[in-house]
């Protein structure tokens, strides 16, 4: 396991895990949030292989 430390507000934390996707590289973390875990399952499954950009615009444009 490898942890990165930082400070996440304690509204990401408040949010059910299996309504985010996570996302990260060498400069950043994204954290996408979904109404739902069907939304979030089909999201992963849309976007896999995706930079982070491709992903931030594919879910611009369906969520």
């Amino acid at each position: 396991m490898i942890c990165l430390e930082t400070e996440v507000p304690q509204e990401i934390c408040d949010i059910d895990d299996e309504l985010k996707a996570i996302y990260h590289s060498k400069e950043c973390v994204c954290i996408w949030v979904f109404k739902n875990r069907d939304d979030r399952n089909r999201f992963m499954d849309e976007t896999v292989g995706m930079l982070k950009d491709a992903r931030e615009e594919h879910f611009a444009s369906f969520y």
